[in-house]
């Protein structure tokens, strides 16, 4: 059979190849179908390849975040910063672990991305992810994930899911007044109740573990529509 002009030149050949092959991995990467929301409508999304959108991305606690080879990674404030901050008594802000908050996060959320937190021990409370600022708080353990609404609701057990230390995992959340959905890769779990709310809220604040490394990627963030 003779090939189409255009194909016979093999650099035509190779990009016609290359294109196809493209077509292909997109088809095959299917975008998240939410649960709790007929519909999305896409506020960000970033796989690291450039700077760090600020406008997104706000690092806290004078830790240190760059990113490298693809992936936004974070480290515990320099060492001046932390002694500097526990002479003053704020030890809970020294920067020994890695902060970071991802903001402009509408109260009607759905985000996934891939998180790997670093480090020897799970510590006590640590790592989270909070889904607003100290409120509907995932926290990792030995013994699984633990999801705190409010300082004034018990935490509940997410049965089902665990997160393992020095390894990437996939998260999708999912959270509109009275239900949040937490899914780790690819197990997931919807909780309901009255004091789920991200009135008055709009970051998503990620917290290592001290002395340890937060890495994040492949984000996206949606405003849900029901």
């Amino acid at each position: 059979m003779k090939l189409p002009c255009a194909l016979q030149n093999p650099v035509s050949l190779l990009c016609a190849t290359l294109f196809a092959s493209a077509q292909l991995r997109a088809a095959d990467d299917p975008e998240y179908k939410p649960e709790l929301f007929s519909k999305t409508k896409l506020l960000y999304s970033d796989t690291f390849e450039g700077s760090l959108r600020t406008d997104f991305w706000e690092v806290r606690q004078e830790t240190t975040w760059a990113v490298t080879n693809g992936v936004l990674t974070g480290k515990p404030a320099p060492v001046e910063f932390q002694e500097k901050k526990k002479a003053s008594g704020d030890t809970a802000h020294a920067g020994l672990r890695p902060v970071i908050w991802l903001k402009q996060i509408p109260e009607n959320l759905v985000c996934t991305f891939r998180v790997r937190f670093d480090g020897q021990n799970y510590q006590k409370g640590f790592p989270l992810i909070d889904v607003g600022h100290h409120v509907h708080s995932l926290r990792f353990s030995e013994s699984g994930a633990a999801l705190g609404i409010k300082k004034e609701v018990p935490s509940r057990p997410l049965e089902g899911l665990s997160f393992s230390l020095n390894q990437w995992h996939t998260v999708a959340l999912e959270l509109k007044k009275g239900a949040m959905l937490v899914s780790i890769d690819g197990k997931k779990q919807v909780v309901r109740n009255p004091n789920v709310d991200m009135t008055g809220q709009s970051q998503i604040d990620f917290k290592g573990l001290e002395g340890g490394a937060c890495q994040i990627d492949d984000v996206k963030l949606w405003e849900g529509v029901d």
